[in-house]
């Protein structure tokens, strides 16, 4: 394979590497859920050169006790969902083309013992400081972590951002966000495996067909 890189040439054996994977398929062969029950159990991505590229992800998010008697208490989690396109580059480090972020707001009003979602793409400690937010009502935990834990067509690159000719590797990353916690919270949390919540996978995406 080592040969094959040379006497082809980069950018072709790349094409042919990421061609040889089904689409959509996982790089690394690791379980999709981890142990504790946390993974992105589905991740599929579709381009076109005329509208861009779009994820549809589903993942699951068991949230450790000390974040759940947190959120019992009226105390706010912050969730980013991060999705970056990167050029694999073998002489260099992959190139960044395209990313995207959501930010999500996962709260519990004690008074009505509702649960409330808030999607932003921007990251706001207080959620009536949200731009362009889409807020959900949930009856339950379990309601809301169904809605937080999908993303279905998001768009993450323009198609101008984009090469016809070029593969390309998606990578997911879903984390709580701790610097949103209060401050007491924060130095509580620096290093405590509780309030450690981060996942991650990658997928290939071959060229577009040639016509």
């Amino acid at each position: 394979m080592a040969s094959s890189c040379v006497n082809l040439g980069r950018r072709r054996l790349c094409g042919l590497w990421l061609l040889a994977l089904p689409a959509g398929a996982a790089l690394a062969g690791w379980p999709a859920r981890a142990a504790d029950g946390n993974g992105i159990l589905e991740l599929r991505v579709e381009r076109s050169s005329e509208a861009g590229m779009y994820l549809t992800a589903h993942w699951s998010l068991v949230l450790p006790p000390l974040v759940e008697s947190a959120l019992l208490q009226g105390i706010a989690m912050h969730f980013v969902v991060e999705a970056q396109v990167r050029q694999p580059r073998w002489f260099w480090s992959d190139k960044v083309v395209a990313q995207a972020v959501r930010h999500l707001r996962l709260s519990y009003q004690p008074l009505t013992r509702r649960w409330r979602l808030v999607q932003s793409s921007t990251a706001q400690e207080d959620a009536s400081g949200l731009g362009m937010a889409l807020g959900q009502g949930f009856d339950s935990l379990e309601e809301a972590l169904e809605t937080l834990q999908r993303a279905a067509g998001w768009k993450i690159a323009e198609a101008g951002q984009l090469d016809p000719a070029e593969a390309y590797v998606v990578e997911l990353q879903v984390r709580l966000d701790t610097s949103q916690l209060p401050r007491p919270l924060q130095f509580g949390a620096v290093g405590r495996s509780g309030w450690r919540l981060a996942l991650s996978r990658t997928v290939a995406v071959p060229p577009e067909p040639l016509p």
